[in-house]
């Protein structure tokens, strides 16, 4: 494909310029013959999604109940270019916590999107959450990194939450047992085994951090509370800091360059769901380098423009949260920007409406809908469409 959008309001740097961007195949180039019209569009680098795990209702969307993995990844695939998201890390949990968590099912996803990738739109990739006490799944878990190229694992530590479960005997340990499939009893060894573990996970870390950070794999971890545990993370290689619960975790992160990653839905609905320290709090602060979907995808853009109509920010400013901050954390040299050269992911925000009307993903149409959809079919007439 050979085109030039003219007319539209193109993101440079955090400004708006009216100019054209031409595109030639994949790649932003410096000028195209054939024509659309982008007048009242924002033109916008591609959303980069560093976790999300909103893709599990298109898989499992009950307890125990999977539907065909490469189905569902037709309609994630879709689903991410409605939102304008053109790269994304699909998280999935690799843990004793069995069911749609275990190493197992974790293996199949990245078999599955393996599988897919010929037929994507968008950029997939799988994020590995990693629970620290799963420390007999090691040359497994090294096995699935080299052999799907994996380049981003995060740790977690999700096994105080399951204690608490036992403490409070209110049911909430028995519904999640027959969730993951097992009984309580299956449940509770499952549990007492991860506990019995404790000794061998500061080892477990290292050897992981190690032998990842050898393969260039960007390591991070999840809900730092204190800045003891994310400089004690940070020491390990692992310098992405992914939704600090408090600000002194985050000020850690930030006292030492690494970035900070909150979730967008927590932007959008006013604070975070389980109570955790508001993204706001730490966007004004200067502390938040990245938003992520978390569960919910079309959240991204949400809360760009939450950010903006808030003024909390300008559009290019809290844009940058979304496509050019993530494409930095992660080394992506030709994403997150509308410069010459780099991959041409562009998502055309209706100046009006505020809505996405169309999503490019390296250059090709993965979403289409509204006046862009109409001027679309003319062009693909054969008539070029200017402005008057």
């Amino acid at each position: 494909m050979n085109i030039r959008f003219q007319n539209g309001s193109v993101l440079s740097g955090t400004a708006f310029e009216k100019k054209d961007i031409c595109i030639d195949q994949n790649i932003i180039c410096d000028a195209a013959y054939d024509v659309i019209d982008a007048t009242g569009y924002y033109i916008l680098p591609g959303i980069i999604d560093l976790h999300g795990d909103g893709f599990d209702r298109h898989i499992q969307p009950r307890a125990n109940v999977y539907f065909d993995r490469q189905s569902a990844l037709r309609h994630i695939d879709a689903e991410m270019a409605t939102c304008g998201i053109t790269t994304a890390w699909l998280a999935s949990s690799w843990s004793w916590e069995g069911g749609g968590r275990s190493p197992e099912r974790t293996i199949e996803f990245c078999r599955a999107i393996d599988q897919f990738q010929s037929q994507a739109i968008t950029d997939l990739r799988v994020q590995i959450r990693l629970e620290t006490h799963t420390c007999d799944r090691f040359d497994q878990l090294m096995d699935c990194v080299k052999a799907f190229g994996i380049d981003y694992v995060v740790f977690n530590n999700h096994l105080p939450e399951a204690q608490g479960m036992l403490q409070r005997k209110d049911g909430s340990f028995d519904a999640w047992a027959k969730e993951v499939g097992r009984s309580s009893a299956e449940h509770l060894v499952a549990v007492t085994n991860a506990i019995e573990m404790a000794d061998a996970v500061p080892h477990f870390e290292e050897q992981v951090s190690c032998e990842l950070k050898k393969l260039g794999v960007s390591l991070g971890s999840h809900d730092d509370e204190t800045r003891q545990s994310r400089a004690y993370y940070a020491s390990l290689g692992a310098t992405i800091a992914e939704f600090p619960t408090t600000i002194l975790a985050a000020e850690q992160a930030k006292s030492t360059g690494h970035p900070v990653i909150m979730g967008a839905p927590n932007i959008v609905r006013g604070g975070s769901q389980s109570g955790n320290i508001a993204a706001i709090d730490l966007v004004r602060e200067n502390l938040c380098d990245a938003l992520v979907s978390d569960y919910y995808y079309p959240a991204l853009y949400q809360a760009a423009l939450k950010l903006w109509q808030g003024q909390e920010m300008t559009l290019g400013l809290a844009w940058k949260l979304i496509s050019e901050n993530p494409a930095r954390i992660m080394n992506l040299s030709t994403k997150g920007k509308l410069d010459t050269g780099y991959d041409a992911d562009l998502v055309f925000l209706n100046a009006e409406t505020l809505q996405i009307d169309a999503t490019l993903c390296g250059g090709r149409f993965g979403f289409v809908r509204g006046p862009m959809a109409d001027r679309l079919a003319d062009f693909r007439q054969g008539q070029q469409i200017v402005a008057a």
